[in-house]
């Protein structure tokens, strides 16, 4: 079994079983842990079959950007600062076993890279088929011949962004909500409004006490 195959089944371990504890952990900032760790193990696989692009993509998509917006998400769910503060320490040792596994899979990665002397066989072959690199071919490709999958995708996920803010919108009963329309569709003189009220005389209350701290005498 050559380095290839080894780094292969290393990155595809850490994967499957960094997705099941995704699954499996109580913790929720464990669980997003987990998923960045299970994304930067695909990454690392794609880049070691030489796509590129697709892999710094995953890592900068989702493993930079959409997990670390879902892991402040999770954690700022308790809104209490002070158990934050206290409570932040836990959280310490997963961090660093993921830091330390996507380490080692960095180092990995650059030793087989730097060991192969030939391309690896499913390196790029596509694009040295097509005698482009792999970003080119990736380009063409999709746009191309894989247009319309692309634009039905996009669509999908557009109308699943708006599905999700309707759904989050939609009216509860005993609950404030505002209008977006009623409030864009405002005049200017709708703004401010004049209450004109009448002035009432201050009511005095016979068992009332005078502001010195004098008792009244009958």
């Amino acid at each position: 079994m050559d380095w290839v195959n080894i780094a292969f089944w290393v990155f595809a371990i850490a994967a499957t079983v960094s997705a099941g504890a995704v699954i499996s952990v109580r913790n929720p900032v464990h669980g997003v842990l987990c998923l960045v760790l299970t994304f930067f193990s695909i990454a690392c696989v794609w880049l070691l079959v030489g796509a590129e692009f697709l892999g710094v993509a995953l890592v900068l998509v989702y493993v930079g950007a959409v997990m670390v917006l879902f892991l402040f998400v999770v954690m700022m769910l308790d809104i209490d600062p002070t158990k934050m503060r206290e409570g932040w320490v836990r959280y310490l040792p997963v961090g660093l076993i993921v830091a330390v596994a996507m380490l080692v899979q960095m180092l990995i990665l650059i030793g087989v890279k730097g060991r192969a002397v030939t391309p690896f066989p499913a390196d790029n072959a596509a694009a040295v088929a097509a005698d482009s690199s792999n970003v080119t071919w990736l380009a063409r490709t999709l746009f191309t011949e894989y247009l319309l999958p692309f634009e039905f995708a996009a669509v999908i996920l557009t109308v699943a962004v708006v599905a999700a803010v309707m759904l989050t919108l939609r009216r509860r009963t005993g609950v404030k909500s505002q209008n977006p329309g009623e409030q864009t569709m405002v005049k200017a003189g709708q703004r401010l409004r004049m209450v004109k009220m009448g002035a009432e005389a201050p009511v005095v209350h016979s068992n009332s006490k005078p502001a010195t701290g004098e008792e009244t005498q009958p």
